[in-house]
């Protein structure tokens, strides 16, 4: 079946040369998984490090697996972690369109140049459907390999239904390059005859993408280290059509532990499962930056990186081929690292939300609780908890009065809040200032450490052991009327 020379010719014209070209391409199926968000990362770097350009690709041919809206997860997560693309489905190009199902048309005549060109063949063997995505099957014992032109004519003739399976050479060696593994060579007769499309015209994955990467001029593919098996046969499809072979960064697994990988499935979270607990975006792509990468020379030793220090930073060279292990103790090391490095105002408006969660009450200024909390959590989701007093006094135990360190006891706090309770309902003016001079004055009357002061006003407005400000901070909150209110509450108790 001959092929039109003009339609490759055309298609050849519109690639982009002489720059840095790198892809994102997940499957629209649902979550975006660590490793998957570390691909996206590495190749945007390249291509922003190399003043290049960043393409998104959306390969949805996987219709089964496909979940509807996971395109505008891929989207949305993208603009989150502020991984922009030059080109893609929603803003163009010069090589789309970028929907691998759009491209449908296009992968059919690819394969029929390889079969002109011997390097793949039409096999009309009765094969399950997991056959012909894996290509595992014997190849001796194949009787389409060796058919004549003159029967694969006659059979297509008959309307007969059928693979293009790629030719692999029985003989030789095939020799490929990775940036991380070097240089590996493998046995031609160890490689199977793949799959390149399937009996209902769709190509294969692995067919798909080395067509794709070429027609939008790729230069570096980046995709985990299990696909190195797969690379001789890239390697040998790139070589039957005359292409050049793209740089290959195959990245080893981010693993939850010494010898499982992470995997939904086993409750590992993706993305969104760390915003959703609480995880700044910025916090996630630094520390998932560092799964497999290292900064080199004076940057070695550095950990906490903006995105566009990453992009300073990064070099391919500085990928391991060891696996990374996901480490959330470490990753919320970071999180607190961001959170206490954020202006006031920054980290008021991300804790606003989870404030809110708590403190329903509109009078309570959630920018003066978030000042209480900016320096005491590691997690947005830890903010909730820290505040459940705020609304209403918690029920609470008068032991909590008792601190040896503070020096108090239930007849000394109860002395405390009766000289506290005048001295507060005194003040003109509800400031900060004013409620810590007023109770550090009177502690200095009293001949006591402030602290045993503090301690039973603190316990009597909070009706907690542990608050994420001391008893200035929360009585100015609180407001005078309350303040005075549960500070009562806390002597009735005592009496």
């Amino acid at each position: 079946m001959a092929v039109d020379p003009a339609f490759f010719a055309e298609l050849e014209a519109r690639i982009p040369k002489g720059k840095v070209r790198t892809r994102f391409a997940p499957s629209p199926t649902g979550y975006t998984h660590v490793g998957n968000l570390r691909t996206a990362l590495y190749t945007w770097l390249i291509a922003r490090h190399a003043g290049g350009t960043f393409i998104l690709r959306i390969e949805d041919t996987d219709q089964v697996r496909q979940v509807e809206g996971a395109t505008d997860v891929i989207y949305r997560t993208m603009a989150e972690c502020g991984l922009t693309h030059d080109e893609g489905p929603d803003v163009g190009g010069p090589v789309g369109p970028y929907i691998q199902t759009e491209r449908q048309g296009l992968y059919g005549k690819f394969a029929e140049l390889l079969v002109e060109k011997g390097a793949a063949y039409y096999c009309f063997c009765e094969k399950t459907e997991s056959e012909e995505d894996s290509g595992e099957f014997d190849r001796s014992d194949d009787p389409c390999r060796s058919m004549s032109a003159e029967e694969v004519a006659a059979n297509l003739a008959a309307g007969k239904p059928y693979v293009i399976r790629q030719r692999i050479p029985h003989e030789g060696t095939t020799t490929f390059h990775d940036v991380s593994f070097g240089d590996i060579t493998v046995e031609n007769k160890t490689l199977d005859d793949q799959v390149l499309l399937k009996r209902d015209g769709l190509p294969t994955y692995n067919f798909a993408n080395v067509v794709d990467d070429h027609l939008m001029g790729i230069t570096h593919v980046v995709r985990g280290s299990e696909y190195l098996s797969s690379a001789p046969k890239y390697n040998l499809l790139y070589e039957a059509f005359g292409w050049e072979i793209p740089t290959y960064v195959h990245c080893s697994p981010v693993m939850r532990d010494q010898h499982n990988k992470m995997s939904k499935r086993h409750g590992d979270p993706s993305y969104e499962d760390l915003r959703e607990q609480g995880y700044l975006t910025e916090a996630i792509l630094n520390y998932v930056a560092l799964l497999g990468w290292a900064p080199k020379g004076d940057l070695g030793e550095q950990e906490i990186f903006s995105l566009n220090e990453l992009v300073d930073a990064f070099d391919i060279a500085g990928i391991s081929k060891s696996p990374a292990i996901f480490d959330l103790e470490k990753l919320t090391y970071f999180n607190a690292t961001y959170l206490r490095r954020m202006t006031p105002d920054a980290f008021a408006k991300v804790a606003e939300p989870y404030i809110r969660q708590a403190v329903k009450n509109p009078a309570y200024d959630a920018g003066e609780i978030a000042g209480l909390l900016q320096a005491r959590c590691e997690k947005l989701t830890d903010i909730p908890e820290k505040l459940d007093f705020f609304d209403a006094l918690p029920a609470y135990d008068k032991s909590f009065f008792v601190n040896k360190k503070s020096k108090t006891d239930e007849t000394i706090s109860l002395e405390m809040l009766e000289k506290a309770v005048p001295a507060l309902e005194a003040l003109p003016a509800w400031t900060t200032e004013a409620i810590h001079d007023a109770l550090v004055n009177l502690a200095a009357e009293l001949g006591v450490k402030n602290a045993t002061l503090m301690w039973p006003v603190r316990i009597a407005a909070a009706g907690k052991l542990v608050t994420p400000g001391g008893a200035v901070e929360i009585c100015h909150i609180l407001g005078k009327e309350e303040t005075l209110r549960r500070l009562r509450a806390g002597m009735a108790m005592l009496k």
